[in-house]
């Protein structure tokens, strides 16, 4: 009997918890601010998951509006911000945008410290604690996750045989840490919205660019550049978040509900960052294996050893440190606590 009797407690015990997971979740209309419109992170996923999968999976109780930020005549920078007056309530914006509000958002994406996707992932999945208490005691924002672009490379109007060649060129850039990297390099760095670029270019405003490898297809940057470098520079990771105060307003079953599918979104993002960054090579060289973007000619410039060297000791020896003199000294400290123990470097203050 006592057997019986601890099984049916323990059935008990069990329904409740089911119950309790699939308590319905309250009516709720979300309205999002998404990541650039014409681009595949937002039209392949941010839409979908939110105009589809949320509302499917919340059994209807969920329904959502997206609108990408460039649609509502925002730059980017200005979203975390808004976010945090509560102006916007759910939004993302691209992270190395944010350089100005606080150094440390840099950490995550320091100019061409990231070689592959792979480490861009184990970075960004590294420092998710320090931006989430960064993002809640400064801002305001709680921090829901982060997705990424392909592969940030150099586009140019003009020949390039390697990295040396930016010396003596204006370069569009998005973010501080590669505009020091530019100009480290011997560049000029030039900052401007990414829907500002193709005319720069076309009107040799610029003579190269920075952006995705896919991302200045899709965008037709190679109908007005001629060769492309294909070494990662940076990732520019999209940060996906939500107002505090809205968040706290929300039933703890719908936090619980958000913040499990938000990691879907995550995965689907950062699975497809390699494929897409591939196949902005492909497409910007216009070889038959391109799928996913527009055909052009150019000529896809390969890395070499000395490429990859020039890199590696501009960062050790200029940008890494003055990241690291502008930033605080809790600041390097978790950068070498995450960053730095993911790829093996030191900042030091």
């Amino acid at each position: 009997m006592k057997r019986i009797a601890h099984a049916a407690v323990a059935l008990c015990t069990a329904l409740a918890a089911v119950n309790a997971v699939a308590q319905p979740l309250p009516k709720t209309h979300l309205r999002v601010v998404g990541s650039i419109s014409n681009l595949p992170q937002y039209k392949d996923f941010e839409v979908p998951f939110w105009t589809k999968r949320v509302p499917e999976r919340s059994g209807g109780a969920i329904t959502t509006e997206i609108k990408g930020f460039n649609e509502m005549g925002l730059k980017g920078p200005e979203v975390l911000r808004l976010m945090g007056q509560g102006v916007v309530e759910i939004g993302a914006t691209v992270i190395s945008y944010l350089a100005a509000d606080d150094p440390a958002n840099e950490m995550v994406d320091l100019a061409g410290l990231l070689p592959d996707v792979g480490t861009a992932r184990r970075v960004t999945e590294a420092t998710k604690p320090v931006y989430a208490k960064l993002y809640r005691e400064k801002f305001n924002v709680e921090l829901l996750g982060f997705g990424t672009y392909p592969a940030q490379v150099l586009f140019c109007n003009g020949e390039i045989k390697g990295l040396a060649d930016i010396k003596g060129k204006k370069v569009r850039v998005a973010g501080r840490s590669l505009s020091e990297l530019v100009e480290a390099l011997g560049g000029t760095p030039v900052t401007m919205s990414f829907g500002e670029v193709v005319p720069a270019l076309q009107n040799r405003t610029v003579d190269c660019a920075i952006t995705g490898s896919l991302s200045g297809n899709l965008a037709k940057w190679h109908e007005v550049t001629t060769h492309l470098l294909a070494l990662p520079l940076s990732w520019n990771q999209i940060v996906y978040a939500v107002n505090g105060k809205a968040w706290q307003g929300y039933k703890p079953e719908l936090r619980a509900f958000l913040s499990k599918e938000i990691q879907q979104l995550e995965k689907d993002v950062w699975d497809a960052a390699e494929t897409f960054t591939i196949q902005g090579y492909e497409c910007n060289a216009g070889t038959d294996k391109c799928t996913m973007g527009q055909k052009g000619k150019m000529r896809v410039v390969q890395p070499t050893a000395a490429d990859r060297e020039l890199l590696r000791k501009t960062i050790n020896e200029i940008t890494l440190p003055k990241w690291a003199a502008r930033c605080s000294a809790q600041c390097v400290a978790d950068f070498n606590a995450t960053v730095g123990k993911v790829v093996g470097v030191s900042a030091k203050k």
